[in-house]
């Protein structure tokens, strides 16, 4: 080693710093004159008729949402409902959403993640997972919905996902905690013989819009924290950090920090895939899962700082820069060097059947900034350079990973976690901005008692560094990707699709068709009024007996942009969202004899109010 290590009890003691500067301001004050401040207003100005020049999807954390913003402006353009129920636009009540969201209605959304074609992102998906119920969705960037949820085995906290490999042949996702595969009941005496934390090998199809499982590898029953799949000369590769190597299963905060070191997870997909079509591998829950202690090769693990959080890979895919975050140091490591000491086997052992690359064979280089405590993440700009986020001194701090020099750093307000640089995770990083994702904002919004809302800092990197923006945000920014404006292509209507049995473009074909005590009404939406049956005497109004199964297929037949309809019924519970040229369906029991109006619930015209009908359920006799 290049360096004397910290000992475990100092990694403690900066954990206690940790919890003592947490909630205190040592952040220095730099007083800001009128003509800077209007400088920056105008660096951040976006004047009425144009747009902002980048999307910025940002994790909304245990909300379950997805948050759209404009950058430079940090307006937020959208929520988007995704492991959630969303009122507003009916998600998690119509039939689609209701069937993906399986029942669940709540989720923790981390690490949003675009979709890449040769290691850029090309502005068609988006993909997320979610910590609280071990899913994973996909979402449409023609019409920023999301277009399928899948639940996934053996699995519990896909922390560190999703991260797409280089043309988006997967989506890998490991997971936080370890637990028995299966979610069998097993004695926490036996953790580390029963429990396994799984890494996940997720495809999706796009011409079905589906994700589907490939295949899984059940690691040792560590916590996997963060991830970045490789680029050009790595890009058949990954890397994951870990935690609680130690294998403790209580009082993690003291007893998952023991040793001086964790590991970072090395792994070649590309031979893990031709083993999987070898057959080298066994069937869990359904799943192909290879053991790596049974089935040899394409795995192996790297010495680290204890407690890593982020590990982040270089534009040119030459290193691999590892955040830890109970070490004040950075370490970059080489996949030259690592590839070289896989082809000559130089090993330091193995730990769980996993061999262990030495630390002096792979580490580059060690970097610690002058008094900034807390690495937590890097990003990058298109000259290579490298932006950390230092938790504890509350700054992002500029530095050359060729040659480990500072070259600059900025306050933010306060304890960064995550960052998100413009084009940060590509290829080719655009190098204009970055955004601070910050866990607190006390003092610097108007209050709102004591829960303060967290913060987004939008800092100009074009040169030195400079915080231009400050913007509060809902819990949690946990990380985000920044995409080029012009790469997403949106939609302006749904297209017909005349083989959907459910749709109904033209008002004659709209009717009530009764099949025992099922209802199926085909209607329209229209600026400003629903037809469910042309041939009616009240055309707007459903008739059904108390106890009937409702299938409601809604076609919203105006075929201009932005205009959205809603449909609700009265104390019955359920709003659904159609959008222009879209069908949807919304099903339910009819199980309160009465009277309920039914009324459009999105503004669609001068007349919305007058948008209404009836939903007439006559009693059981």
């Amino acid at each position: 080693m290049k360096k004397k290590w910290i000992s475990a009890i100092s990694g403690l003691a900066v954990g206690v710093l940790a919890s003592t500067v947490f909630f205190g301001d040592f952040s220095p004050k730099q007083p800001t004159s009128t003509a800077s401040a209007k400088t920056n207003a105008e660096k951040v100005y976006v004047p009425f008729g144009e747009r902002d020049e980048y999307y910025l999807f940002a994790s909304g954390g245990h909300s379950g949402q997805l948050f759209v913003y404009g950058v430079p402006s940090l307006r937020r353009i959208r929520t988007v409902p995704v492991f959630s129920l969303d009122s507003a636009t009916g998600y998690g009540w119509d039939e689609h959403s209701k069937k993906m969201l399986g029942g669940y209605t709540w989720g923790d959304l981390h690490h949003p993640a675009l979709s890449e074609t040769n290691g850029d992102y090309d502005g068609k998906y988006l993909f997320a997972t979610d910590v609280a119920n071990s899913r994973a969705a996909v979402m449409d960037l023609k019409t920023f919905t999301v277009k399928d949820i899948i639940s996934v085995p053996n699995t519990s906290g896909p922390h560190c996902a999703a991260f797409v490999t280089e043309n988006t042949e997967y989506l890998f996702l490991p997971t936080r905690f370890a637990v028995p595969l299966g979610d069998k009941y097993e004695s926490l005496d036996d953790y580390s013989t029963k429990y396994r934390g799984v890494m996940s090998a997720v495809t999706f199809d796009e011409n079905e819009q589906k994700l589907n499982i490939a295949y899984q590898v059940a690691l040792p029953p560590w916590s996997y924290d963060l991830s970045d799949a490789g680029k050009k000369v790595s890009k058949d590769w990954a890397v994951i950090t870990t935690y609680n190597t130690e294998e403790a299963t209580t009082n993690l905060e003291i007893n998952a920090s023991k040793e001086d070191r964790d590991f970072i997870v090395l792994f070649n997909w590309r031979e893990l895939e031709k083993m999987v079509k070898e057959g080298k591998y066994d069937t869990v829950e359904g799943q192909k899962v290879i053991f790596p202690e049974k089935h040899k090769g394409g795995i192996y693990l790297i010495p680290v700082a204890k407690s890593p959080h982020g590990v982040d890979v270089t534009p040119d895919g030459k290193r691999f820069i590892a955040s830890g975050k109970l070490a004040p140091l950075l370490t970059v490591f080489s996949f030259e060097k690592a590839f070289k000491a896989i082809e000559n086997k130089d090993f330091a052992g193995e730990r769980n059947g996993i061999p262990i690359l030495k630390y002096e064979s792979v580490m580059e280089r060690e970097v610690n900034p002058e008094n900034a405590i807390g690495p937590l993440h890097t990003q990058f700009d298109d000259k290579g350079m490298a932006y950390t986020t230092m938790f504890i001194s509350s700054e992002v701090v500029k530095w050359d990973p060729n040659t480990g020099e500072v070259l600059d750093r900025v306050p933010v307000q306060y304890s960064p976690g995550h960052s998100v640089a413009a084009e940060g995770d590509t290829v080719s990083p655009d190098g204009k901005y970055l955004v601070s994702l910050n866990k607190l904002a006390k003092d610097s919004y108007l209050s709102v008692g004591p829960s303060h809302p967290e913060s987004m800092q939008l800092i100009d990197i074009s040169g030195k560094m400079e915080v231009i923006q400050s913007a509060p945000v809902d819990p949690e920014p946990h990380y985000g990707q920044m995409i080029k404006a012009d790469k997403i292509k949106t939609i302006e209507v749904y297209p017909k699709d005349e083989k959907n049995p459910y749709a109904v473009f033209n008002q004659k074909d709209t009717r009530i068709v009764r099949k025992g005590n099922e209802v199926h009404v085909y209607g329209i939406a229209m600026r400003s009024k629903f037809i469910f049956d042309a041939k009616a005497k009240r055309p707007d109004v459903i008739e059904v007996n108390e106890g009937d199964k409702v299938f409601i297929h809604l076609t919203n037949i105006d075929r201009d942009e932005d205009i959205t309809h809603g449909f609700a019924i009265n104390k019955y519970n359920l709003n659904i969202e159609i959008q222009p040229g879209q069908t949807n369906t919304v099903e339910f029991v009819a199980d309160k004899a009465g009277t309920y109006p039914i009324y459009c619930t999105n503004f669609c015209s001068a007349l919305h109010q007058e948008m209404t009908g009836y939903l007439l359920v006559k009693p059981k006799q």
